[in-house]
């Protein structure tokens, strides 16, 4: 009988990539690939790249090279294969820089991905993927856009990983058109999956261990536009915390001119669902965010993060600036300093700015130094460490729900309702708990942007906890032996 072909995934990038891997690599197992972890023990390797900045890129490119340094010996994998960002956004031109690959498929390959890889593994090498503007495949209205989708059938997927954490996909692609940014071109329009397959999806999550479901997508505020409906997720959200097993919901990547006051209401107000909230302001300087094609100045953030706060005083917010971009002065360098003190946000990711291939703002005549870009960025790094080390220290006292995610001979790791998965920060306890499960926690002491916690016993019948009452019976006096 004929050995199954062999097929390890290495993923780099976003949330949004976890899931495509997860989607492959369900397509595979269903036709007979057998899934293994160790690149150097598969029959081929499919590396999902990520082509969002400079960084991404090159680590990308980095995991290609590693994964075709196994081959040759007799025993490593005999064929290398790209997919993702970064292979759907150059194409041909990754296939001739770098022939280590034996092939670049785009997204378009995907439904067929099995043929695809049997091929290559048989000696094939096919077209590279020839890049193509991905906004001009759907039509421009997007209602329109689910009647040139159709009913196609939802992708079968198989976790990689087995955490309690989940990234669960709600739509892809991106209508706006920030003069940085690239993703729209190889990302296409945006599409919305129906509530159907998103809940469908999420129980099956729930089923396999799931306990907090992290909704992802390139503009979550853009949910449902497409459907007819743009409030549909305020309707989803309840739906997916009340699937059993799933103790917390929580959504990523807000526009924050998209934001509308029952989205807000929604996430801060319906129980199971983070107060978290996932803002991409980008910049704060009135006149930087037109340059880039977006809205908003220090008034108007300032005025959303006191709606957000009204609502859930104890929300999480994160956001991400861009440094350096073209034209900014020293006054709008100001400007974005001010806010961010004044803002007192979670986390902060820092970008300086760098041209992107195909995007308006890599034509703009009033480039900064790389070295000033650079300079500007550190000094917004430096002052983003000091602020989100002191917001952390705010919550010293605080009681909170920790996801335990890792429980190790040495700490207990898990995440708090205000921090998101990888980038976020953590809280470790003070007492030995299982992966998964939900344990009440008051904060004694911040280290960075990282908390320790001592679990605490909730006193019978209270309600406090916006998590189901599950998460009550799974915490014990601090001294009590786990």
């Amino acid at each position: 009988m004929t050995q199954p072909l062999s097929v390890a995934l290495v993923t780099l990038g976003c949330a949004r990539n976890e899931v495509d891997s997860e989607e492959l690599a369900g397509r595979l197992a269903a036709d007979g690939f057998r899934l293994v972890d160790d690149p150097s023990a598969a029959d081929t390797v499919l590396v999902n790249t990520c082509g969002f900045v400079e960084q991404a890129k090159k680590d990308s490119v980095d995991a290609l090279l590693e994964a075709a340094e196994l081959k040759g010996d007799g025993h490593g994998p005999q064929s290398v294969v790209a997919v993702g960002c970064l292979a759907e956004r150059y194409g041909a031109e990754l296939a001739e820089s770098l022939p280590e690959a034996d092939a670049v498929l785009g997204f378009d390959d995907y439904p067929d991905i099995s043929a695809r890889l049997r091929a290559i593994v048989a000696g094939e090498r096919p077209h590279p993927h020839t890049p193509q503007d991905r906004r001009r495949l759907l039509p421009i209205s997007p209602v329109d856009r689910q009647r040139d989708r159709g009913a196609a059938p939802m992708a079968p997927r198989s976790r990689l990983t087995t955490g309690p954490m989940a990234p669960l996909k709600l739509a892809s692609g991106c209508d706006r058109r920030c003069t940085f940014c690239a993703i729209p071109s190889f990302r296409g329009s945006f599409v919305s999956r129906r509530p159907t397959e998103v809940v469908e999806e999420a129980r099956w999550l729930a089923a396999d261990g799931v306990r907090e479901l992290f909704l992802v997508s390139e503009n979550t505020t853009s949910y449902g536009k497409d459907l007819g409906d743009l409030r549909l997720l305020e309707s989803l959200l309840p739906e997916l915390a009340a699937i059993d097993g799933i103790e917390r919901v929580r959504v990523s990547y807000l526009q924050p001119a998209e934001v509308r006051p029952g989205l807000l209401e929604a996430i801060a107000g319906t129980p199971g669902v983070a107060a978290y909230f996932d803002l991409s302001f980008q910049h704060a300087s009135n006149t930087v965010l037109r340059r880039m094609r977006r809205f908003g100045d220090p008034e108007s953030f300032l005025g959303l993060l006191e709606r957000v706060r009204s609502l859930a005083p104890e929300a999480g917010v994160r956001s991400n600036v861009i440094v350096g971009f073209p034209g900014e002065t020293e006054q709008d360098l100001e400007t974005l300093c001010d806010f961010l003190v004044a803002a007192r946000l979670d986390v902060v990711g820092v970008f300086g700015y760098s041209d992107e291939d195909g995007t308006e703002a890599a034509t703009y005549d009033d480039k900064l130094d790389g070295d000033e870009v650079r300079a500007r960025a550190s000094h917004v790094a430096d002052l983003v460490e000091q602020l989100t080390a002191q917001r952390a220290e705010e919550r010293v006292g605080d009681e909170v729900v920790v996801l335990v995610e890792e429980d190790t001979d040495w700490d207990t790791i898990g995440r708090a309702a205000h921090q998101g998965p990888d980038v976020d920060g953590t809280t470790s306890l003070v007492r030995r708990a299982r992966p998964g499960e939900m344990v009440r926690a008051r904060v004694i002491e911040s280290e960075g942007v990282d908390l320790v916690a001592v679990p605490v016993t909730t006193p019978p019948g209270s309600s406090s906890s916006p998590l189901r009452s599950s998460a009550d019976q799974l915490v014990g006096d601090p001294g009590e032996p786990s």
